[in-house]
């Protein structure tokens, strides 16, 4: 599982693949969110506006990431 550190609150889930280099744009995103490939907590997420805050976990391709508050 890899972590990937926000220093917000919360971060929405179409920014965390962005920012995770999960794709390439924000629109890219939204494809693969609105295509039911990406699970949140281990359920598929259609809302690419998904607030996610530390200790949540996305799935992608086969690979967990998590989010965690930069220290």
């Amino acid at each position: 599982m890899e972590t990937i550190t926000i220093t917000t609150e919360f971060i929405r889930l179409q920014d965390l693949m962005k920012l995770a280099s999960l794709t390439a744009s924000g629109g890219e995103a939204k494809m693969l969110i609105q295509d039911g490939q990406v699970l949140v907590n281990g359920e598929v997420c259609l809302q690419r506006g998904r607030k996610l805050r530390p200790g949540d976990t996305i799935t992608y391709k086969g690979r967990t990431y998590t989010t965690a508050y930069a220290t």
